[in-house]
């Protein structure tokens, strides 16, 4: 190998030591974090903050209040409404003639958020950070440990891959939590918006109160979920861990 490759000994000592830190990091993250963590969230879905049975608790009050009636004097009722739309187009107003409240500051300052949402998701947010960097870290150990390719005897090497391919599987669905939090925001904010400019309108504001709860619903399968993601990776760790640290037996013959 080192005829083919040079590479220079410095080098080598750190990309050494490098792997030896990731294999205790990560052989430590298999043995002890992933139970410690796993019995943590099934505690933590106890918790009253998780499990309210009335989602009416979490609803949050909208302080925008109905403005009175404006008589528009240029609407016509029957037949005038169409001659009203023709002159309005040859005039070149293409524009509806009811556009909503224009909004220049809210009544009470700034409109937050949803108190208790935001509460409840900056306490899973740390953890779903967490599972994407152990997961990462156990990944790229489990990648360290896959052999050279070679024809036969590659069975321990698809459990590998196979792990690997569930560690990424692991990542991609917790990035997906981030992404659904962050839609939440944003989709609420509109909704927000429209009920600023449209006050008088019901069902915006029926609308925020789904949305909130809807959340409140996500947040707790998200947190069940990341649960059953410590569980489901430890328990395939531990029972290929053998195949994974020892992919190919050093002695073939012991196979026949």
């Amino acid at each position: 190998m080192s005829s083919l490759l040079k590479v220079d000994n410095e080098i080598k000592t750190k990309v050494d030591a490098f792997r030896e830190r990731i294999t205790s990091e990560a052989e430590d993250l298999v043995a002890n974090f992933f139970p410690k963590k796993l019995l943590e969230l099934d505690h933590f879905l106890k918790d009253p903050i998780i499990n309210i049975s009335e989602l009416k608790e979490i609803h949050s009050e909208i302080n925008l209040t109905v403005p009175d009636p404006i008589l528009l004097s240029n609407l016509h009722d029957g037949l005038e409404a169409q001659n009203a739309k023709k002159r309005k187009l040859e005039d070149g107003g293409g524009e509806d003639m009811v556009t909503g409240t224009k909004v220049f500051v809210m009544p009470g300052g700034m409109m937050k958020s949803n108190g208790n949402l935001v509460d409840l998701i900056e306490k899973v947010k740390p953890e779903i950070r967490t599972l994407i960097e152990k997961c990462n870290t156990v990944k790229m150990w489990v990648q360290l440990l896959i052999p050279r390719i070679e024809d036969g005897n590659n069975f321990g090497v698809s459990i590998q891959e196979e792990t690997v391919a569930e560690l990424r599987t692991v990542e991609g669905e917790a990035a997906s939590y981030l992404d659904q939090i962050s839609r939440y925001y944003i989709t609420r904010a509109k909704l927000v918006s429209k009920i600023a400019k449209y006050p008088h309108v019901e069902d915006y504001r029926r609308t925020v109160t789904e949305i909130d709860e809807k959340e409140y619903i996500s947040l707790k399968i998200i947190v069940s979920e990341l649960r059953n993601q410590y569980v489901t990776l430890h328990d395939m760790i531990l029972k290929n861990i053998e195949k994974i640290k020892r992919p190919r037996s050093s002695n073939t013959d012991a196979l026949y």
